[in-house]
């Protein structure tokens, strides 16, 4: 099977492929290695590819999860829990990126740093593991978003089954819940880290503030959010038809009283709603 480049988000490849076809091509693809490693986080997409991998490889295909203070330890627990169900083989590495001063200073390219300090760790897993390729989830649908991660990814030559077969985010989860996997419904959830403004350092302490608000609120039936960290001020994501179930009797007092223990000042809600990378820089 011949991958074409993915250089270009505005070629998909396969295009008259609907995601049953795009499955079986991702199969067939996965079959022809020998031993791979998957950068594995839990969410869809990583799931989708770990579990084709494990499907066509069996022992031979190994999923890593790189623990960070930027990766929310629920995040780990779901994505733990899932390889279990699965029968994956899963293993953890940790990054520690925020010594690293290149990403704790919070650079419009910080995602290239922590995506760096990653592939660096799985390459030794997969030279360990005699294995011919590293993958990642990285779908067609992430070309055209800001991911200064891709070029790590490229620089350690990290391929991206997903994106080169056309995937798209409809794709993943149709063939995810054919699959069975849990996380076909499951939101995006990208690390703590992308709810900190560029610019503004990142450290241990504002990273677990926000992954506490945003517990606090998905325990208040708020499943898709973000909190934005903006110093003193706390700036809740909710989708639009939830904005007004925060503002009820009761929910805000809670909501207000549980994020002001946390250590914010000011409490806002963005009646712009979510947006996945709200904090990106402007596209040229």
């Amino acid at each position: 099977l011949a991958l074409v480049s993915i250089r270009d988000p505005g070629t998909r490849p396969h295009a008259g492929a609907d995601w049953r076809a795009r499955l079986e091509l991702l199969r067939a693809e996965l079959a022809r290695h020998a031993r791979v490693v998957v950068a594995y986080s839990g969410g869809v997409d990583s799931s989708l590819l770990l579990a084709v991998a494990h499907e066509q490889l069996g022992s031979r295909a190994l999923g890593v999860i790189g623990i960070s203070d930027s990766y929310a330890s629920r995040e780990l627990t779901l994505a733990l829990e899932q390889a279990a169900r699965l029968g994956v083989r899963v293993e953890t590495v940790t990054t520690g990126e925020l010594a690293d001063p290149l990403f704790a200073s919070n650079p419009n390219d910080r995602c290239y740093h922590c995506k760096q300090a990653l592939f660096s760790q799985l390459a030794l897993v997969a030279a360990r593991e005699r294995c011919d390729v590293v993958m990642d989830g990285t779908i067609a649908d992430d070309l055209a978003d800001w991911r200064p991660g891709r070029r790590a990814a490229v620089e350690g030559s990290v391929r991206s089954p997903l994106a080169e077969l056309g995937f798209r985010k409809a794709d993943v989860r149709a063939a995810a819940e054919a699959l069975g996997l849990e996380s076909a419904g499951k939101p995006a959830s990208p690390c703590l880290a992308s709810r900190i403004p560029h610019g503004t350092h990142i450290t241990r302490e504002n990273l677990s503030q926000v992954e506490r608000a945003e517990e606090l609120l998905r325990a208040q039936g708020f499943d898709e959010l973000r909190v934005r960290h903006h110093g003193e001020t706390a700036r809740i994501e909710v989708p639009l038809g939830q904005l007004a179930r925060l503002t009820e009797p009761g929910m805000r007092e809670r909501v207000v009283a549980g994020l002001k223990a946390l250590g914010f000042r000011w409490i806002a809600l963005d009646l712009e709603g979510l947006r996945s990378g709200s904090l990106n820089p402007p596209r040229e």
